[in-house]
Order: C-alpha cells, then structure tokens, then sequence
C-alpha cells in the first residue's frame, strides 16, 4: 500500500548528543581509539609564539583534518572541508558539535605551505604512528619490500624548456672510482684521468621544475614524481622518499635503505626489490652489512642466434673469459664504468665456425666485460636459488605492490597536490601516515572486538599451550604426555 510521508521532519528541533549519531564500528571511532594525538603538542610547540599573536587553530584538529583527507582518500582540502560541515562522523573526529564552525581551509593549506615547510614535523608524526605498531609487535622488519611508484605532477606536459644540466653523480661514485684504480694498478695499467662532468639535454617543467619527465611509451609522456617506499612482510610502510620521475630506482635506493635503518634501528635480514634494482653496486652495498638481496630473474638481453654472456666461462685464477669455441678472452682494460673488458685474438675469430653467432664486429674482435663487484652480483644471483627466498619475493605482491594500489585508489595519491619536492615529500609522509594509522585501528579494533570462542584464535594456540607447558615445567611438575600434546597442536608446515 502506498503510504506517503505524513511528517516533514526537516524543521523539526531535537536534542541530541553528537556522540550517539556515529555508529559504534565506524572507521572514526578506530582511528581516535587507536592513538593518543595529543603528542602532536609536543611537535609543533616550537612553532607556535607561546605569548604572542592572535590564538591558533588547535593543531591535533589541523592534523586531524589531514588524516581525515588521505584516510578517506578526499581529492582536496577545499572538498574535505565541504564534507567536514555535514558529516557527522568526521565533526566527531575533529571534536566539533553540530554547531561549531569548519575551520576555512585556506587555513591548514597555508600552514602546509608556511608554518610547517622545511620542519620534520610530518616525519615525526609518521614515525609516531608507526612506533605505536612497533609496540604492539605488528611490524616485522626482518624483511624488507623496496619499490617506487609513479604520481602524476601537477604540471602541463606541453609546457617545458630545453636545458643541458649537469649528470649527478652515482651515490657510490667515489667508492667505484678507488675500486677501478685499485684495478687497473693490479692489471699493470696507469690510473684513469679525472673526468670532466658530463652534461646532458633536459626537459625541465615550466610550471613544476623540480619534477621530471617520465616516458612511459612513444606516445606518452609526463612530467611526474617517484614514489620511493619500504614495506614490511605485513605491509606496514616503514619509509619513503621522493625524487624526481627521471631518477632511477638504483640511484634513489641507497638513500631509502639509510632512511630504512634509522626509522627502525637496526638492519633488517633480507630486501626483496625488482629488477630495477639488480646492480652490482646494490648487491656490494647490501652483503657488506649482512643483507641478503633477493630479486628476479631478468632475461638475457643478447640478440637471437647469439651466445648469451652465460657461454662465455669465466676463469678467475687466469682473469680470463673461455669462449664456446675454447679460445681465451684476455683482459684489456677496466673502463670508467667499473667494468673489466675481455677481448678475444682477432686471428682466431677470424677463422672460427662460430663467428656469426659470436660478434658482429668488423675488427673480428669478441668483447665480453666482467665489473669490478661481478662476485657480489653473482652471490645475490644464487640467493635466487633458494627457496625460503623464492617464497618471499612471491610476498611482493601482497606486500609493497598492495599498498601502491592503496595509495592511488583509495588514499588519494593519482596525482600530486602540490608543485615542489618538498612539499611532496610532506604529502607523502602524511599518506604512508594514514595508510598505517588506518591499519593500526583496524587490527586493534578487532583484537578488542573478536569474540573469545573464535576460529581466530587457532594460529595462536600452540604457542599459548608451549607457554603453559614450560611455566608448568618451571615449577616443577612433569607429564610425560606433554610433548605430544603440544605437537599435536602444531600445523604440518
């Protein structure tokens, strides 16, 4: 039966605690339970005249209205601000009644871009979050997932200027040049010269300049920022940098794994990075301090109908190279790459049956190189091999690229907010912030909400049980069946 509204309760005044109108499981309630935000004081008090000037926005609210933009993946601050005036749940959040005015939101935007630039203010209150995870043993550092990721800059792919700008120097360069004198002096060969700095031509943004452009096909082109991050096994993102899109992954990772060390405080076990990362340089740098570098296998790059660089046998006594044909490759000389270059007789390859699946070299001359750190290369290879290994890097997808995905579709990271590299290193901070304060309420929520008589429990029970067992054997008692009992409980792996 058709039954019309009979009421207009539009105008209808009531009493009513704001406290009630936000349902008990809302993602509001979580986060505001999941920490104490009141350290927010302690971080930003230096920047605040403690007796002078008109009185300040409360600045756990200021930081509140962030979270409350990268937690529900809002595209604006002008747009969150619009939601803030007739959400319930988030006015709960910030500690607003239904009659307390938004603050405007010029005001947290100019204090991105004044007050807070060039402070750690965002970096402590990502460390905070994340330091709350630590205590409640959530984060396993052992293992660490190293990506980077590109977001879109705000800048007009059209507008740009033609400039040569100095190469920048490897993050290693100085190390890699004592290495290659140390060489080519064992080799009988005289010092390389200094060289003078390599220029090449750029494509600089007119409205961003600190972005770079990223090709990413013949037809696409864009001018963006990469996303450098680090994960645990679990997905908690332990830190990011940013740089310009045309830094290479290999370039920015020596920086991220310092940044790595110091927010954790010690040197995890293991890196799972992709094939961007396969240097030599990287490989050195991670055993040195005991790391195991774990990445995929990359295909050959030879030609089809060649030899691949794997027939050619490498004989470390004699420093030569075998070829198929059982010819020795001698060393020549150690290039400003750090790579040892083995050349073949051209005398023989003249006359070789396999020289058309060997060179195309007019000279008959066969080059294979070897660099100056090949072992440790070589070393992370058989990692490769290993299948406690092989099953972590597998984790990849669930770890680091999950929560890429997070980041642009539901934290609103698509493209960037603002122009600079400072301040979309603070954006970034405050997303990984987000992203890690959500999951933090999330777990903690349902650890206080599960039911005692769940399936949830089972993983737990075998160690519940050993705890039982050895508290019962510290005081004395023994049972015969108790070894039984506890490994009856343990899974099959």
């Amino acid at each position: 039966m058709l039954r019309p509204h009979q009421e207009d309760g539009r105008y209808t005044e009531t009493t009513v605690k704001l406290d009630d109108l936000v349902p008990e499981d809302h993602l509001v309630r979580k986060l505001d339970a999941a920490i104490d935000f009141s350290f927010i004081y302690d971080v930003v008090k230096d920047l605040y005249s403690p007796d002078h000037g008109r009185p300040s926005i409360d600045p756990v609210m200021l930081f509140k209205m962030y979270l409350i933009q990268y937690v529900f993946g809002i595209r604006s601050m002008r747009e969150t601000v619009e939601q803030i005036r007739t959400n319930v749940a988030y006015r709960w959040f910030l500690g607003l009644s239904l009659h307390d005015p938004v603050p405007h939101h010029s005001t947290p935007s100019k204090n991105y871009a004044r007050r807070f630039a060039g402070t750690d203010v965002f970096h402590q209150i990502f460390s905070r979050i994340l330091k709350e995870a630590f205590e409640h043993g959530l984060v396993d550092s052992s293992v660490l997932y190293v990506d980077s990721t590109h977001v879109k800059a705000s800048a007009n792919k059209k507008k740009f200027t033609t400039e040569m700008a100095e190469v920048e120097a490897k993050a290693y360069q100085q190390e890699l040049e004592k290495e290659i004198e140390r060489d080519r002096i064992a080799h009988g060969k005289s010092p390389l010269p200094s060289e003078k700095k390599k220029k090449r031509e750029v494509k600089v943004s007119k409205t961003d300049p600190e972005s770079g452009l990223l090709v990413k096909n013949e037809r696409e082109r864009v001018f963006a920022y990469s996303y450098h991050t680090a994960c645990d096994r679990n997905g908690w993102i332990l830190q990011t940098y940013v740089t310009a899109a045309n830094v290479h992954d290999s370039q920015a990772f020596f920086v991220l794994f310092e940044r790595v060390k110091r927010e954790i405080q010690s040197c995890p076990e293991a890196v799972c990075v992709d094939a961007g990362y396969k240097t030599p340089a990287i490989a050195k740098y991670l055993l040195e301090q005991g790391v195991k570098p774990i990445w995929p296998y990359t295909r050959p790059k030879t030609k089809d109908g060649f030899f691949r660089k794997s027939d050619f046998v490498y004989d470390e006594y004699f420093d030569c190279y075998l070829c198929p044909n059982d010819q020795v490759l001698s060393y020549s000389t150690t290039n400003r790459e750090g790579y040892r270059e083995y050349k073949s007789d051209p005398a023989v390859c003249r006359s070789c049956p396999y020289l058309h699946q060997c060179t195309q070299s007019k000279s008959y001359t066969k080059v294979v190189t070897r660099h100056v750190w090949q072992d440790y290369y070589e070393e992370a290879e058989h990692l490769r091999y290993v299948p406690e290994y092989r099953e972590l890097y597998a984790l990849r997808k669930e770890t680091i690229e999950r929560d890429f995905a997070d980041m642009k579709e539901k934290h609103g990271l698509r493209w960037t907010h603002y122009r600079g590299l400072e301040k979309n290193e603070a954006q970034a901070m405050l997303v990984c912030a987000a992203m890690n304060l959500k999951k933090l309420a999330n777990y903690l929520w349902k650890a206080k909400h599960r039911p005692f008589f769940s399936f949830a429990w089972l993983p737990i029970l075998p160690t519940f049980f050993e705890n039982i067992v050895y508290l019962w054997n510290k005081m004395g008692f023994r049972h015969s069946s108790e070894t039984h009992f506890v490994n009856s409980l343990k899974r099959p792996n």
